[in-house]
């Protein structure tokens, strides 16, 4: 293949990711080439891993892969991942028919016109279909009558249970009863499949609804090509997902189902929510998507009644289902003797309970079955109690046995249901089988299920083999030394007596000190030196076997387990002694001699025994291969995994297929199509009138080839001579196209030129005028534009002038009224100030008048008390303790008389602010108080005290007159001074706004003066004459006290002098500059006395 690799050949390059991916050959060095891939990648490959691409292939791909042009790996796959984008889900390798599962509904593809569409056509009349295959398989069996098989495999989710329900259906309708009613062999045989899988399928890692066992249904038909019986045969149920499952995968169908029953059958059976049963919460699966498995349990009771299974038939069923789920709820602790259990807690004497009610056996004869084992001795029986790890594994194994009676009692009937024809001549027998399996874990299910497809493979060589035979044969070629590609190596090393791998395995089971690791170096000494077994490192039970799709490695640890098929004899005398005849009918009693022969029996013997027997069937019949792929392990729908189905082609055989096929003449091409494709290497050939044949010998011949045949209608060519046909026809084609290449590139360059030197001779013209014409028009605006220069300049020196003049008489307006604004704002300040201090000592010194006059009153008052005692004195007493008594009363009356006074003129104090009418009532109330002290008094003392006390009345009315309009002058003052601060911020914001303004002014002015200047001491300026005119300002409005409106109201009109043209000629720009930096000088300490007056001011104010 190497040798036919040229650079810029197309190619197919290995990927890490896709597998595969196209590519072109940029170099080859050596060994090695350069391949730019088709995403731009460039990568160095070896030429041997290197496969040519076949360019003129139908962008829809092929039909059938046979017509490739080149027949490898990178073809096969392309051509599936093309007709897959566009729905397109089944191919054919001759009569292989290869079905991608779409992960989608596709209704078109299976209505009952297109049944009718391949009722009658031939098989390469229509596109590829399930129904094609089945349609000739009919035909032949009905016209030739000869029996057919079909065979669907393919790895787990590939579609082998729906692609046999499809090839049945069809099957039942070709050969079904016109317009039959009731219970006819083809409903019962499709109504078949809805019981068995609900039995018999569960969700896998890989599938939700993936078959765990191997199916034949053989379907016989009458002469007149009518169904008339059916049988169907099953292969090695996968016992241990009874009791053991992996998440997220489920147990078998049924039991969910049954968890979903309708409310009357789950009281019955005692049954809830399934993660409450050991056997289903092993893993966090419960339920399917897009499955209600009420409707599916309802559905299910239904087809079997279809398939003639009574309704106490059912019933007793579902009784054994739900036995199952309460046996594996039992658990066991361990018992006060060595190696002895009983049950762990009441939930499991419930369950026990339930288990012994729905099998109908007495539940302490189900535990001690469970816990305890009968040894039989010469001498005597003896009984032996289990631990709680024996008795564990002693109620899952009833609970396998029981399931997997119950599953053969399922097909049996469904056998005898449907029934068999004695009379009929023809069959067709459909298997529905697992694929080749291979993952981290392998244990005995998976080599039994890889034996199998060893075995079918090998058939299925023979059968490729065979076709290419007939079709050497047919072309009249010699093909005897073609070599057959066979896996009987294999096959013997797993099946050969009496050293395969089956015997040693049952000679190990038999053997009581038998364990894993024997049984694995058993196994080490007897093929070491076979180049299909391999002892992996670091292992002691493993094992690998090279299969045809790969090499698998085993874990033997539970090999010998799960190898032995027999049933415990506790287990069979209880369950055989049941009151249900049905759970009875399950394990018939053996007799003493059959017991005997059958103690150990096999199942990897039994399963060996039903393969060849199934081989019988299928090498008695005629068989169609349907291959069934998974595109991607995301079951998703529109999406292809390269490196998947690549694996799943390997696996499945197909590629082993084109092994085959390749081994003879894998392309062939008819007589037409081959010089169609190749006459260019010989071109001579159409002078000459020549046979086809003769024509294409001489083509071969010329190119050099060896080993090809030509046959009666055809080319066969040897693996890799098309390749290197097509390098030759390539070549050809490159240097035919390099020729006229050439001669083409030649005629349009000389014609490029000729058109491109008349195009620059034009262009050079028009450009030389377009040039003469803008030098013209240059030399027309230089002098236009130095007239406007002379006249723009005059024009701007004059209005500079006036703006400065203007702006000058402005300025120094604006300077002026800051200034006398800044003195009137200061004379108010010191007004308000003046105000505001008068009242404030008023307020000062009415408060201490009050003071003093309050402290008189309290002194006068005392005085007079002292007085009035003094004159009140009685002279009786005589002694001097009497006088002494006499001082200290006088002193005590003194206390309470001045402490009266004090409480009067208080009150006098407060009557101060109450109104005429309360002095006078609070006057007379404390009256009678100082009467009360002043008893004693004279008349006239009285009198004159009555009389200086209206004068303090009259005196504090007068005060507090006074007062009150103190207050309120004070309150309008304060109101005054509100007002006038108020006006005085507006003010100051107005004064920033105009300070910004001329400083604005006074920079742009500074611009102008400079320009001024300039123009003042140009020579030109000295002899010109100006004329002025009134100068006109609207800036510096004055500050409004009703609205900020008015702002703009004052506006100051400052007429300026028409100087003549003699005193303006005399003028001096310095004297000009002298006045606005005396201006800037005002401005500046006018705003520094302006500051310093206002913070005087406000300093004054507070």
């Amino acid at each position: 293949m190497a040798a036919n690799i040229a650079v810029d050949s197309h190619v197919w390059v290995e990927d890490t990711e896709i597998a595969w991916t196209d590519g072109v050959v940029l170099n080859i060095k050596g060994d090695e080439a350069e391949v730019k891939t088709g995403d731009g990648k460039e990568v160095v490959a070896n030429l041997s891993r290197l496969y040519p691409k076949d360019v003129e292939a139908p962008a829809e791909g092929v039909e059938d892969m046979t017509k490739l042009s080149y027949l490898h790996e990178p073809a096969v796959l392309h051509n599936l991942a093309t007709r897959y984008e566009i729905d397109e889900i089944y191919t054919y390798t001759g009569n292989i028919l290869i079905a991608i599962n779409p992960f989608q509904g596709l209704p078109h593809l299976y209505g009952v016109d297109i049944m009718e569409k391949y009722r009658e056509a031939s098989f390469k009349d229509t596109s590829p279909h399930v129904f094609a295959i089945g349609g000739v398989a009919f035909r032949e069996m009905v016209n030739e009558g000869r029996n057919k098989s079909i065979l669907v495999s393919g790895e787990s989710g590939s579609g082998k249970t729906e692609t046999t329900k499809m090839l049945m259906r069809y099957l039942a309708y070709l050969g079904g009863h016109a317009a039959a009613e009731g219970r006819t062999v083809e409903k019962q045989v499709l109504e078949s499949n809805p019981v068995l899988e609900a039995f018999g399928n569960a969700k896998t890692v890989k599938n939700n609804n993936s078959s765990r066992f191997g199916k034949f249904v053989e379907i016989q038909f009458d002469d007149l090509g009518q169904i008339s019986g059916a049988a169907i045969r099953t292969y090695l149920l996968e016992r241990s997902r009874v009791c053991q499952i992996s998440d997220p995968e489920r147990n078998y169908h049924c039991f969910y189902l049954l968890c979903a029953a309708p409310p009357q059958d789950i009281e019955r059976y005692k049954l809830g929510d399934p993660k409450s049963f050991r056997y289903l919460n092993q893993s966090s699966c419960y339920e399917l998507d897009g499955v209600n498995d009420a409707q599916e349990y309802l559905a299910t009771r239904r087809a079997m009644n279809v398939v003639g299974i009574s309704e106490n038939e059912q019933d007793a069923i579902f009784r054994v289902v739900a036995a199952i789920l309460h046996l594996g709820n039992i658990e066991f602790s361990k018992g006060e003797e060595a190696d002895s259990s009983f049950l762990k807690d009441e939930q499991s004497a419930f369950h026990l309970q339930m288990t012994s009610e729905l099998l109908m056996c007495d539940p302490l004869a189900i535990e001690d079955a469970l816990c305890k084992r009968m040894m039989v001795t010469p001498e005597e029986v003896i009984k032996r109690s289990l631990d709680p790890h024996g008795a564990a594994i002693s109620r899952d194994g009833l609970a396998k046995t029981i399931y997997s009676r119950l599953f053969d009692w399922l097909v049996d009937k469904i056998n005898v249901s449907i029934g068999q024809d004695p009379h009929s001549r023809r069959l067709i027998g459909v298997l529905d089988i697992y694929g080749f399996e291979s993952f981290k874990t392998n244990s005995f299910e998976q080599f039994c299920i890889n034996y199998t497809n060893e075995k079918l493979q090998q058939h299925f060589n023979q059968h490729v083999f065979k076709m290419e035979q007939d079709d050497y044969q047919k072309e009249e070629i010699d093909w005897s030394y073609v070599e057959f590609v066979d896996n009987q190596d294999v096959v013997d090393l797993i099946e050969k007596k009496p050293g395969g791998i089956i015997a040693l395995l049952d000679e190990a089971c038999m053997l009581p000190k038998s364990t894993p690791e024997t049984f694995s170096e058993k196994l080490y000494q007897t093929f070491k030196d076979h180049k299909r077994f391999v002892k992996p490192k670091l292992t002691r039970s493993d094992f690998t076997i090279a299969h045809y799709a790969g090499d698998v490695q085993y874990q033997s640890d539970q090999f010998l387990d799960k190898n032995k098929d027999y049933v415990v004899p506790e287990h069979q005398d209880l369950l055989s002694a049941s009151k249900c005849s049905f759970v009875s009918g399950l394990f018939p009693p053996l007799s003493r001699e059959g017991s005997k022969s059958s103690k150990f029996s096999s199942i990897g013997a039994r399963f060996k025994l039903q393969l060849m027997q199934l081989m019988e069937i299928l090498n008695s019949t005629e068989p169609h291969y349907i291959r069934c792929v998974k595109p991607n392990n995301v079951l998703q729908p529109a999406v292809f995994e390269n490196a998947n189905v690549l694996h799943q082609l390997r696996s499945g055989g197909v590629l082993e297929a084109i092994r085959v096929k390749c081994a003879g003449y894998p392309t062939n091409r008819t007589f037409i199509e081959f010089l169609n494709r190749f006459t260019i290497l010989a071109p001579e050939i159409l002078k000459g009138e020549y046979e086809e044949n003769v024509a294409c010998k001489w083509i071969l011949e010329k190119v050099g080839l060896t080993g090809y045949q030509v046959g009666q209608t055809k080319v066969f060519l040897r693996a890799g001579q098309m390749a290197e046909l097509d390098v030759h026809r390539t070549r050809v084609l490159g240097e035919s196209a390099r020729i006229i290449q050439r001669q083409v590139k030649t005629h349009l360059t000389r014609k490029d030129f000729i058109l491109m030197r008349r195009a620059s001779v034009r262009i050079q013209t028009s450009w030389r005028g377009k040039l003469a014409r803008k030098i013209y028009r240059d030399m027309k605006r230089e002098a236009a534009a130095m007239k406007i220069q002379k006249n723009l300049r005059r024009q701007l020196a004059t209005r500079a002038y006036t703006n400065t003049k203007s702006s000058a008489i402005t300025l120094q307006t604006g300077f002026r009224t800051l200034a006398a604004r800044h003195e009137f704002r200061y004379k108010l300040k010191t007004r308000a100030v003046t105000v505001i201090q008068a009242y404030w000592r008023c307020h000062i010194a009415v408060s201490e008048f009050k003071k003093l006059k309050r402290a008189s009153l309290v002194y006068q008052s005392r005085l007079r008390g002292r007085i009035a005692k003094r004159r009140l004195e009685q002279p009786k007493m005589t002694d001097r303790e009497e006088e002494e008594e006499e001082e200290d009363k006088g002193h005590e009356e003194k206390s309470e008389l001045s402490n009266n006074a004090e409480d009067s003129v208080d009150k006098a104090v407060v009557v101060l602010h109450s109104d005429q009418s309360e002095i006078a009532e609070k006057a007379t109330e404390a009256s009678p108080t100082v009467s009360e002290i002043m008893i004693p008094v004279r008349d006239t003392e009285i009198e004159s005290l009555t009389v200086e006390v209206e004068m303090l009345r009259a005196l504090l009315q007068v005060e507090k007159q006074r007062a009150d309009i103190s207050e309120r002058k004070y309150v309008e003052v304060q109101e005054l001074s509100e007002g006038r601060r108020k006006k005085l911020e507006e003010t100051e914001r107005r004064v920033y706004h105009l300070q910004d303004s001329l400083n604005r002014l006074l920079y742009s002015m500074s611009d102008q003066f400079s320009q001024l200047k300039s123009i003042l001491r140009s020579p030109s300026m000295s002899n010109s004459t100006f004329t002025s005119s009134p100068v006109v300002r609207d800036d510096l409005a004055d500050s409004s006290e009703n609205s900020e409106a008015s702002s703009s109201d004052s506006d100051f009109t400052f007429p300026a002098p028409s100087p003549t043209s003699d005193s303006f000629s005399a003028f001096n720009p310095n004297q000009l500059q002298v006045i606005v930096q005396d201006l800037s000088t005002s401005e500046t300490k006018g705003s520094e006395s302006y500051e310093s007056d206002r913070e005087g001011g406000f300093e004054d104010y507070f």
